[in-house]
């Protein structure tokens, strides 16, 4: 049987098909496109998947960003947070660990002991500890987003917590001659920096990084100050649709 997994994010919405475990299909759309282009409205939402094009399958399990998730017509809704540490233990293989993801608009640290969330919190208030940090961030210092994570050494210290506040913060070091490289080790420094509250209470040997900035390898080194193992998932962007996807295949298969 072909699972949908779709994810709502607040950024764009990610889908897959799975078989048996194995991913026939996988796509990400902005989510503003998404819902203009591809959806109506009649009470509930209307997805029209053949104008998405996306294949043949079976039964449909969505998450979401908040409540995004609870009103698509004919689908099966699952808590962004389960369908995140599914996603992981799917892609991980592995039933004990702690998963950060750290998406567009929020961060999701979740602990997992033999399969089970034990433990979970997460920051959807401020933009400062999340991808649109660094997006903003990377746009005052025109570079892109992949050059912008190279750099980690030696950084720059900004001392505000507000998003807003830190990109004045930033504009005031760029005119006073402070150089590229350790201005963008200081925007990755002070996202992680934004992190580490978290660690205090989350600790344990093995973290799992999930979302669009586990691929920016200055935030990875800076973790390894407080856990020994750092796992990236391979298709991190797309682990709450594929958690979907799990959830759905164990509904199946435990009847």
């Amino acid at each position: 049987m072909k699972i949908l997994g779709i994810d709502l994010g607040s950024r764009e919405v990610k889908m897959v098909i799975s078989e048996n475990g194995n991913f026939l299909y996988k796509n990400k759309i902005s989510t503003m496109k998404f819902y203009r282009d591809y959806c109506y409205f009649d009470g509930k939402v209307n997805i029209n998947f053949d104008k998405l094009d996306i294949g043949e399958f079976n039964k449909i399990v969505s998450t979401g960003y908040g409540k995004n998730n609870t009103d698509i017509r004919f689908s099966t809704p699952i808590n962004e947070l389960k369908a995140h540490a599914y996603g992981a233990i799917s892609q991980s293989k592995l039933s004990d660990f702690i998963l950060l993801d750290i998406g567009g608009q929020d961060v999701k640290i979740i602990k997992i002991e033999k399969g089970v969330i034990t433990d979970l919190d997460l920051n959807e208030k401020c933009a400062a500890s999340c991808g649109r940090f660094l997006e903003n961030m990377a746009s005052i210092l025109e570079v892109e987003l992949d050059e912008l994570a190279k750099y980690s050494d030696n950084p720059i210290h900004l001392n505000s917590t507000c998003s807003v506040f830190s990109e004045s913060e930033l504009i005031g070091k760029i005119a006073e001659g402070i150089t590229l490289d350790r201005l963008c080790a200081g925007v990755n420094y002070s996202l992680y920096n934004r992190l580490k509250p978290f660690f205090n209470k989350f600790t344990g040997d093995t973290l799992v990084l999930s979302g669009g900035v586990s691929k920016n390898i200055s935030i990875q080194r800076y973790l390894h100050n407080d856990y020994n193992n750092i796992i990236v998932l391979e298709d991190a962007q797309f682990n709450g649709a594929i958690g979907c996807c799990y959830y759905g295949e164990r509904m199946i298969n435990n009847g």
